[in-house]
């Protein structure tokens, strides 16, 4: 279930609308020039980068986006911090929240504003995150992939497990070698959707019709605020 409710969060995400879109190339700007000012701005000696520059690429960021963004880089003269929010959602659907803030006040207004508004609240630090686990999540299309093939693959490229759920190819690797994992899988013709640390949830939430109209639009409004770079929640909603 969880392998396919991402696939379907991914297809999602590339139907945005342009002006959604454009939101998604500015956030992809942001986490390129925070990349580039803690490693430089050569990909081949910057990991990060390299990671960033493949999640836009998946996000379909065209390339030459992607080198504005790290010519930007030198002369983007924010300063962002990177803060995890936590809360609950309807009926107690656990949220975090990824950002990149300039400004940290505001950023937890809008974010308890939000939660507050549609039947949850914004946690302190720690309040949901024992109820997620730290790992590292490769997708792909599972068409015509051999699973004997697949398995000894995984293991020479270090990864911890693998499973096949619909349309998906769903792999794990530990978080910190996430991006070590996936080179060595695309050195053997793999070509992944996704590749990236994620806080997985040990356990999901159902809702109701009512809930779950409110968990989406709260899932709406923070995909919508310019400082969210990423959300993961426990709410079953595929």
């Amino acid at each position: 279930m969880a392998g396919h409710s991402k696939w379907n969060n991914i297809k999602r995400k590339k139907e945005k609308t342009d002006s959604q879109r454009a939101k998604i190339f500015t956030k992809m700007g942001r986490e390129i020039s925070v990349a580039v000012r803690e490693g430089g701005p050569d990909p081949a000696s910057n990991g990060k980068l390299r990671e960033v520059i493949a999640k836009a690429k998946s996000l379909n960021l065209p390339n030459d986006n992607i080198e504005r963004a790290i010519k930007k880089a030198g002369s983007d003269k924010a300063q962002y911090e990177q803060i995890l929010y936590e809360g609950y959602g309807p009926q107690g659907v656990a949220v975090m929240v990824d950002c990149l803030t300039e400004n940290r006040n505001r950023t937890a207004g809008d974010l308890r504003h939000y939660f507050d508004k549609y039947g949850g609240n914004l946690g302190q630090s720690g309040s949901v995150g024992f109820l997620f686990e730290r790992k590292g999540i490769l997708l792909l299309e599972s068409a015509g992939l051999d699973e004997g093939k697949v398995m000894d693959d995984c293991l020479e490229a270090g990864a911890l497990d693998f499973s096949f759920e619909g349309e998906a190819l769903e792999i794990t690797s530990p978080p910190d070698d996430t991006l070590a994992v996936r080179e060595a899988m695309e050195k053997k013709g793999y070509r992944f959707e996704m590749a990236q640390a994620e806080y997985v949830p040990a356990t999901y939430v159902k809702l109701g019709e009512e809930d779950t109209v409110r968990m989406e639009k709260l899932l709406e409004m923070l995909e919508s605020h310019d400082d969210v770079q990423e959300i993961w929640h426990n709410w079953e909603d595929a």
